[in-house]
């Protein structure tokens, strides 16, 4: 069960940070919107408080557990940027990204959060079954 634990406290921190967030400006916390609203400059230190929690939570957690979070990169550079650019530009298409729609969306039954985690999953599985020639 211990090895469960670093997982529930993460995801219950996740949830607490988002409906802090909801509660406080009225809006999803969405890490796409929140960098995005940062680099508008609106609400900076709300945003930048946010954005700032995400870079230091590592650093968290090397203080509480004694050690770095493990973290294993398979996939080549070229593939990790292509990635990560369709990752930005999928983000903006369907307004938001899975922090928002998948943690705050769902929580609220939203229809077009709905539709969103279920095209992120199967996009997912699909690239997946696809890059390992399972297809």
């Amino acid at each position: 069960m211990s090895t469960y634990l670093p997982s529930l406290a993460g995801g219950l921190l996740i949830g607490l940070s988002a409906i802090s967030y909801l509660i406080l400006t009225g809006r999803i916390a969405g890490i796409s919107g929140i960098v995005g609203r940062l680099a508008e400059g609106s609400l900076p230190w709300l945003n930048g408080a946010f954005v700032l929690g995400l870079v230091l939570g590592p650093l968290v957690y090397l203080t509480v557990a004694g050690a770095w979070p493990e973290v294993t990169i398979t996939a080549s550079l070229p593939l990790a940027v292509v990635a990560g650019l369709l990752v930005g530009i999928g983000s903006r298409m369907g307004s938001g990204c899975t922090s928002g729609h998948g943690v705050l969306g769902l929580a609220r039954l939203s229809p077009r959060s709905m539709v969103a985690v279920v095209t992120f999953l199967t996009a997912g599985i699909v690239t997946v079954t696809i890059l390992r020639g399972s297809l």
